[in-house]
């Protein structure tokens, strides 16, 4: 007989129902953000303990802070930093993860953004957007030949 951990692993594996119609999750940013990435989980991003691999995370994460650093007018920007990153629940196969980001100060040089990150398993309709980490990520501006350069704020 099959564990109540192991039906919902096979229920997962086995993928949407054939009702369900996939449709862009209705989760709205807050006021000061901006939806920066919005992608499906695959097999591929995977540790070894069968949940999303942090580091794949991370990379989401720079990448969704430099989606907004981009929008703010900084042009070509480099990541300087990535602080404090706390991943309080797993994101698994199947999760589709959603990177809100803002900035959260603009410098001469630098742009420090925000970027939250939720994951929600489309196919379970009561399954809610659960907030996975968030962090702060600081970014410089830079010209043609990899100096920092002033921010032309839009």
């Amino acid at each position: 007989m099959k564990t109540q951990t192991a039906l919902k692993r096979s229920a997962r594996a086995a993928g949407p129902p054939p009702d369900v119609v996939a449709t862009v999750l209705a989760v709205a940013a807050r006021e000061d953000e901006i939806l920066a990435i919005r992608v499906l989980m695959m097999p591929r991003d995977t540790n070894a303990q069968g949940t999303i691999f942090g580091g794949h995370i991370l990379s989401l994460i720079d990448q969704a802070g430099a989606i907004a650093a981009h929008a703010a007018g900084g042009g070509t920007v480099v990541t300087v930093a990535m602080r404090e990153v706390v991943f309080h629940e797993p994101v698994r196969v199947g999760d589709v993860v959603t990177c809100y980001a803002r900035v959260a100060r603009l410098g001469r040089t630098s742009i420090t953004t925000r970027v939250r990150v939720q994951a929600r398993y489309p196919y379970d309709p009561a399954d809610q957007p659960r907030d996975v980490t968030e962090a702060e990520v600081v970014y410089v501006s830079v010209d043609e030949h990899g100096q920092p350069c002033p921010i032309v704020s839009t």
